[in-house]
């Protein structure tokens, strides 16, 4: 699990119907300005870990892999795909929950459909953090080596060419050629960090269940995988402090206090759950 790092200082200085419950999801799917939905929270998390020019996320990330797994968990739940089982008294924390399928309807999304695919075809059901395991290929068992998801990061990067978001390279590392894929579309990735940005400083609210819960999976996926710094980099000395803490002060919070709460999206607080463990 990787931890908050503080840069030095430089200077001195009730119930509900069916009908309800599907205008919730359409409402949750279509939340948001059009911008914002333009990408996958797995877009977002990559395209905070590349590099602008050179294409390519840090060599000493080794964890962005099963953070994009977690987004691919938490973008099916925000899109009404997936829930947690219903918590019982045996099972109360959301790591002992199992995740179900709510629907099947294709998300047009290549790898949100393969995952949902191989959510529907597994009896008995696994719970978040199985799941993390199982898409990223961390598993002993030769027999769910087929729920690994491949060429993760590389389908993820294709897909943002496709939006003009990045662009294609090869570059050569002495020993061996490397497709990369350089950020062509700085405006986008601008805007993801101001959003992680005014998240914790302007629009801080000191309450994860008023914030965006777009924004608010986002910030947790992006420090899951590594890449939380290089949205606060630009800060200055003492605004990087407070988003810091205040992000730290987030990170936390106990999953199982907070996913229990009303209105929660226990999703979340499960992926976070789930990394805080491992």
């Amino acid at each position: 699990m990787t931890t908050l790092i503080r840069r030095g200082r430089r200077g001195e200085d009730g119930q509900r119907t069916d009908s309800e419950d599907g205008s919730k999801e359409k409402d949750e799917e279509s939340s948001g300005d059009c911008k914002d939905m333009r990408l996958t929270l797995m877009e977002e998390v990559l395209l905070l870990g590349l590099k602008d020019k050179e294409g390519y996320t840090s060599f000493w990330n080794d964890c962005i892999s099963s953070g994009l797994r977690g987004g691919i968990l938490i973008e099916l739940s925000l899109r009404g795909r997936v829930v947690l089982e219903p918590a019982t008294l045996r099972k109360k924390r959301l790591l002992d929950r199992r995740v179900f399928l709510k629907s099947d309807a294709p998300t047009g999304d290549v790898l949100l459909d393969e995952t949902l695919k191989h959510i529907k075809a597994t009896d008995p059901a696994e719970t978040v953090q199985s799941w993390i395991e199982l898409l990223t290929g961390e598993t002993w068992n030769p027999f769910k080596l087929q729920f690994q998801l491949r060429n993760v990061r590389e389908r993820i990067a294709k897909s943002l060419v496709e939006k003009g978001i990045l662009t294609t390279e090869k570059q050569n590392f002495l020993l061996f050629d490397m497709t990369t894929h350089p950020v062509t579309n700085t405006t986008e990735k601008q805007r993801l960090v101001k959003k992680l940005q005014e998240c914790v400083l302007e629009k801080w609210v000191n309450d994860p269940h008023r914030i965006d819960k777009r924004t608010l999976g986002l910030l947790i996926l992006a420090h899951a995988s590594d890449v939380l710094e290089n949205a606060y980099s630009t800060l200055p000395d003492e605004k990087y402090d407070m988003a810091m803490n205040r992000s730290k002060d987030l990170l936390d919070m106990d999953p199982d206090v907070e996913g229990n709460k009303p209105n929660a999206t226990e999703m979340i607080w499960a992926v976070l759950s789930a990394f805080n463990k491992s």
